[in-house]
């Protein structure tokens, strides 16, 4: 396949490819408007024969040795970095951020297989005394059963992968729903899957209808776990549904992630890595700084240098060679930014740089950024979720974390300082599950991204990543020869 070649896609259903009995939106190229493919979608017997193989699928599964399920996920790791730049091709095709970018996610995706393949194998039992004296109370950790694994488009092959490793490596099987979208990034993780052997039902792939898709999936008793990535409005409502039936639900949803920035700070380097990172993937990142407040005396430096760094990037088709920043992914998201930013300026903001659509086919957007702004200006209270970088100036570290934590999102926060006593104490004050201190790289192999407030709960990644598909079962017991003898007299609580 040449790196400009669009794949067919498909839906994968215990062990097959086969195409959609419905028919999905279009794909589209955001560095150009042309039609790629058109999504599959998945009829809503298609649906149900996909949870149907992953409840068929879960007993042999997860009765496997843990060793076994991570060297499907360690042989998968290795036919992934074999087809790493073709992947990425067309990842940046169908969702536009730079090859450079593409092959990180894949090669990203590489590493977390082979982390979780080593953790499979970990313990998933204690064993404590209890309180009846010569008994003991083993406490294990089971899989839990059928995992629906929903995810937008922004990073079209990681959020599931990391999500899926995860299941994966403690025995659950799994559905996953990509972004009607972008539904040609992902498949390529599942093709590595079945080439190294998984066997049929353990993970299975629809896409189509997003919104009647998600709530068949949810709405299903034999899925036990929902692990869903993307807007707070949309994770009410599957956390709503999942109520319903009582399924347990990990949420990472929206966040508006405020930046910390004080004045004793190397400001020319932290301003250079916080605009790379805001711009990143054309800030389509729900992780991405927003609200940079810097100490007055190096706020104007701050600004310009990154001021400089935002019209220094390169904006262009993501597959062309020395391009910073692609097009946003989708038409709509586009209109969304710009619309913010107007508002934004009209409440007052300065714009110093950016904030208009690039003439030509594509949905491309100058690198903007926006400064004194007022906290009740639309882009201050509203996730841009875009190139759009909003800098103001503070006085007092009181007033900085007041401004951090004012809005109800609580998934990320950076802190840029000089002083490591000053930094830690920055960070510990700020409300937010994942918080970088002097780095934007917050999301690691081996550690979790969790959210609190309105950014969600549970976590992705980690140990802890793997507890969200298991189970807790006790099991209390004597020998057989004393059990008779059990008193009534100990200290015990019952339920």
């Amino acid at each position: 396949m040449s790196e400009t070649t669009y794949p067919e896609p498909a839906l994968f259903l215990e062990g097959s490819w086969v195409a959609g009995e419905e028919q999905g939106p279009e794909v589209v190229d955001p560095a150009s408007g042309t039609v790629l493919a058109r999504t599959p979608g998945a009829s809503g017997r298609q649906v149900d024969a996909a949870i149907t193989a992953a409840a068929r699928a879960f007993p042999t599964w997860a009765a496997l040795p843990g060793k076994e399920r991570g060297d499907v996920l360690r042989t998968a790791a290795d036919h992934l970095a074999g087809t790493v730049d073709a992947d990425a091709a067309v990842m940046t095709l169908e969702q536009g951020k730079t090859l450079t970018e593409s092959r990180a996610e894949m090669l990203s995706i590489v590493e977390l297989f082979r982390w979780f393949a080593d953790q499979a194998d970990g313990p998933t039992a204690r064993v404590e005394p209890g309180s009846v004296p010569g008994g003991r109370v083993t406490v294990h950790h089971p899989a839990i059963g059928p995992a629906a694994i929903l995810t937008p488009w922004n990073f079209p092959a990681s959020l599931a992968a990391r999500k899926l490793a995860a299941a994966f490596a403690v025995g659950c099987t799994a559905v996953v729903k990509p972004a009607p979208e972008t539904p040609g990034s992902f498949l390529a993780v599942a093709r590595a899957l079945a080439a190294a052997g998984l066997p049929d039902g353990v993970l299975n792939v629809v896409n189509g209808d997003p919104v009647r898709i998600s709530g068949e999936l949810v709405d299903d008793p034999r899925i036990r776990v929902v692990s869903f990535t993307g807007s707070t409005p949309v994770g009410r409502q599957i956390g709503r549904r999942a109520a319903e039936s009582l399924t347990r639900v990990t949420l990472e949803l929206g966040g508006h992630a405020p930046v910390l920035v004080t004045s004793d700070v190397d400001v020319a380097a932290a301003a250079r890595t916080l605009a790379a990172t805001k711009y990143r993937n054309a800030g389509q990142v729900c992780i991405a700084p927003t609200r940079f407040l810097v100490e007055q005396p190096a706020y104007e430096e701050f600004v310009e240098h990154f001021v400089e760094h935002a019209r220094g990037l390169r904006v262009g088709p993501g597959l062309e060679p020395g391009v910073d920043m692609g097009p946003l992914a989708v038409e709509r998201r586009r209109r969304g930014v710009l619309d913010l930013l107007d508002r934004t300026v009209a409440d007052g903001g300065e714009l110093r740089c950016g904030g208009s659509a690039l003439d030509g086919p594509g949905w491309f957007m100058a690198p903007t950024v926006v400064t004194n702004v007022p906290a009740t200006a639309a882009a201050m209270n509203e996730e841009p979720f875009g190139p759009l970088a909003i800098i103001n100036p503070y006085r007092t570290d009181d007033e900085a974390v007041a401004e951090a934590n004012r809005l109800p999102f609580g998934l990320a926060a950076y802190v840029f300082s000089g002083s490591e006593q000053r930094a830690a104490a920055l960070a510990d004050r700020v409300e937010a599950g994942t918080v970088g201190v002097n780095t934007g790289v917050i999301v690691h192999r081996d550690s979790p991204l969790s959210g609190i407030k309105d950014s969600g709960y549970g976590s992705d990644g980690g140990l802890e990543g793997m507890h969200e598909f298991r189970a807790v079962k006790s099991i209390s017991s004597l020998p057989t020869t004393t059990s008779s003898q059990e008193g009534t007299g100990h200290d015990r609580s019952d339920g």
